[in-house]
């Protein structure tokens, strides 16, 4: 897929406010682009750019080629789709779809034809004569991007088109979206706060932070391989672990020395050196949790613990395990057979946890300013003839991986 739209060097202020700080980015034909992040991020305010609602304090936006930053909304080949749908209460459903056509002065048979080709696409042709007080929540949203799609845009918007809905009727819709999509082709921008949505829907994910983008990836890279804390933690959940690498065992592996725990044996995917600092994170589905000392390889870590608290969620139950002082691990596990065929665990039971040293992900270097934090790695003999350090006095971070 070709890049066909250009974010460059876009910020807005609303007052003392930045709501928009310097974001470039490309979109590529025919994808689904998903803008994530917690409310406040800017997402919204980059979106509302793109429509011509608001218009940036600098930086241009450019369309196949064609610069669309001073241009009308009506002059964008864009459509929006809102939280609350926005469809005439007055209108049939074929009303509201054909809206558009109309004002754009199209000839009857061709609005007849394309109001026809939106109903059958999106499945509403029993109920092209009701009003959307008659219809459900599905269905408006159904009829709202029929109506949105049919003026043929190079690009549809869609602003945290779920919201209003149950779980249920989101998931299904999702699929829809994504159907739709399939069929018509065009390029789709996705605002939304929910990981599991954009997740489920997105060829790629731009994570925004406090105005910024954090990260640009696919679903897969954003989850598996995050840049920052923030990413980490906003797209699922995580645990962190703050140490220092005290030995680097060859160029792929290395072990870290974290406060109140055994060493860890970790991939050295940035190819640190001894002595560096490491903020390291591993999700809790890569943990596996036993009653019993697991059978693990040389390059698995295992820690001893107690289960402090536990939540069964159906497909898996949560743990929480404490294995040193401040430490609490968060563990998911799902449940791939029936439960009562094996011995249970239950809280405030000593446990084994393990995880390859591969699922443990380095994320972006500590400052220098960070250092103090953390203890000094020891020396090994011939290194140095000073004599090693006292870390009695070295202050130990805060552990980050509460529940």
């Amino acid at each position: 897929m070709e890049d066909f739209l250009w974010f460059k060097d876009i910020t807005k202020d609303f007052g003392a406010t930045r709501a928009v700080d310097n974001v470039s980015l490309t979109v590529r034909r025919g994808e689904i682009f998903s803008l994530l992040g917690p409310s406040g991020c800017g997402k919204t305010t980059l979106l509302r750019m793109l429509a011509g609602f608001e218009a940036p304090d600098t930086g241009r936006i450019i369309l196949e080629n064609q610069d669309i930053t001073d241009l009308p909304p009506n002059l964008r080949r864009v459509n929006t789709i809102f939280q609350n749908y926005a469809l005439f209460p007055h209108m049939t459903v074929r009303e509201n779809i054909a809206f558009g056509l109309k004002v754009a002065k199209k000839p009857k048979a061709i609005i007849a034809a394309e109001v026809d080709r939106m109903l059958a696409m999106i499945q509403m042709q029993d109920h092209a004569d009701k009003r959307p007080a008659q219809i459900s929540g599905g269905q408006k949203q159904r009829v709202a991007i029929a109506r949105a799609l049919v003026l043929k845009p190079n690009v549809l918007l869609l602003d945290e088109p779920l919201a209003a809905l149950d779980l249920k009727l989101r998931q299904k819709m999702l699929l829809e979206l994504s159907l739709i999509h399939d069929e018509v082709g065009i390029t789709f921008i996705y605002v939304t706060h929910d990981q599991g949505e954009a997740m489920s829907i997105s060829d790629r994910i731009a994570v925004m932070n406090n105005g910024r983008i954090e990260q640009i990836g696919t679903p897969a890279e954003i989850y598996e391989a995050p840049k920052s804390s923030f990413v980490a933690a906003f797209i699922g959940d995580t645990n962190f672990f703050d140490g220092r690498i005290t030995e680097v065992l060859d160029p792929e592996y290395c072990r870290i020395s974290v406060p109140d725990l055994p060493d860890m044996l970790c991939f050295n995917d940035k190819k640190l050196a001894k002595g560096d600092l490491v903020h390291l994170s591993i999700r809790p589905e890569k943990f596996q949790i036993s009653l019993d000392p697991p059978h693990a390889g040389v390059k698995y870590n295992v820690l001893r613990g107690v289960v402090e608290d536990i939540i069964y969620q159906g497909d898996h139950t949560r743990y929480w395990v404490n294995v040193g002082e401040d430490w609490n691990i968060s563990i998911s596990r799902q449940h791939t057979r029936f439960m009562l065929d094996e011995k249970p665990i239950n809280w405030h039971d000593k446990v084994f946890i393990s995880w390859f040293a591969d699922d443990g992900f380095m994320l972006e270097r500590y400052s220098e300013k960070d250092e103090e934090l953390l203890p000094t790695p020891p020396q090994t003999v011939g290194e140095s003839d000073a004599p090693l350090e006292d870390e009695s006095d070295e202050q130990e971070p805060e552990a980050e991986n509460r529940p």
